[in-house]
């Protein structure tokens, strides 16, 4: 056996698997599908958007100035949408069969034909445009910006609708489903804020006393609760939504950048890319308790991904790093 994975790992075949504690089911197994290299790319890469009418996965590679479109059915890199500055943040729009890009370099938000890539619109939001979401309904593009702001757009003019001043820059954000509410990452301060886009004012602020700089976030509305990346120290904090308090606090991977909710398992993963980068998978049986069932490595670097739960599978973005290629990896999700 040991001959058999040493030829595998010479013809860069074999990747370590999801490695499940003692004791736990091989049903917690994240299993690597394939492998999508992107040539051309370098430096760090930031979110994903996923398109299921093309079946295109789109990738905001931070430090190379560009868009790029995985074409998933054939499994490669088809375009590169060069000539953006710093994008970062990332949403496909239904309503407009949109790829929607904010760049952190010139405050603009850029939106593409999702199938011809042709650009449609650019807007100015302001400084440091980053994290991205569309509202549950479809018809706003929530974006975060500047010394402390969220802006809202219209999903067809991009023009501003709203704009909601925080106490610093935001990261990761949620827009709550069939309320005005919207939780925002606020690592600087080491808070959660509670805003509403109907007065465009703070209704909340959660101090964070477990742990501080938290930037990625996952909502589950349904179970009203929410879930915080932080990276000193590395946790997962679990709020309760509707009284603020932490109500677990795990550890988790280092340098944490996403945080998923996978409604059908009913588990968390948080993706990291300290060291050699991993995957962490949470279970959260009834609510009250959330027991790390297992670890993955990925590769160094590898923080920013995407859930994609109609496919059953995770995409991780790997950099360039010497030894190592920019690709995207595919994980197959257990049900």
């Amino acid at each position: 056996m040991r001959c058999v994975i040493i030829v595998l790992a010479v013809l860069g075949l074999y990747q370590p698997l999801l490695l499940p504690p003692p004791g736990a089911s091989a049903k917690t197994e994240l299993v690597l599908k394939r492998v999508i290299p992107m040539p051309g790319v370098s430096g760090r890469i930031d979110h994903l958007a996923y398109d299921p009418e093309t079946r295109r996965l789109f990738v905001a590679a931070l430090e190379n100035g560009s868009l790029e479109v995985i074409d998933l059915e054939k499994g490669e890199s088809i375009k590169s949408v060069s000539g953006l500055k710093e994008p970062q943040g990332i949403v496909f729009t239904p309503a407009t069969k949109r790829v929607v890009v904010s760049c952190g370099g010139d405050g603009t938000v850029h939106a593409y034909d999702a199938t011809t890539l042709e650009e449609k619109l650019t807007v100015d939001v302001g400084d440091d445009a980053d994290n991205m979401r569309l509202d549950a309904d479809g018809r706003f593009v929530v974006v975060g910006h500047g010394s402390g702001a969220v802006s809202v757009l219209d999903v067809q003019t991009l023009k501003q609708t709203a704009e909601i001043k925080l106490p610093g820059h935001p990261e990761a954000f949620e827009v709550e489903r069939g309320t005005s509410r919207i939780y925002v990452n606020v690592p600087g301060g080491d808070e959660v804020i509670v805003a509403d886009r109907s007065t465009q004012g703070v209704i909340a602020t959660w101090k964070l006393a477990e742990a501080g700089r938290n930037f990625p976030m996952a909502l589950d509305a349904t179970h009203k609760r929410l879930y915080v990346g932080c990276r000193r120290s590395a946790k997962l904090l679990v709020i309760n939504t509707d009284s603020g308090a932490v109500v677990a606090s795990p550890e988790c991977i280092g340098d944490a950048d996403e945080v998923f909710v996978d409604a059908k398992s009913g588990r968390v993963l948080v993706v990291g890319g300290d060291g050699s980068g991993g995957v962490d998978v949470f279970e959260t049986k009834d609510q009250l308790a959330y027991t790390k069932l297992a670890s993955m490595k990925t590769a160094a670097g590898a923080r920013t991904g995407l859930l994609v739960a109609e496919l059953r599978s995770l995409f991780v973005a790997v950099p360039k790093r010497p030894g190592q290629q920019a690709e995207i990896r595919e994980y197959t999700i257990p049900n």
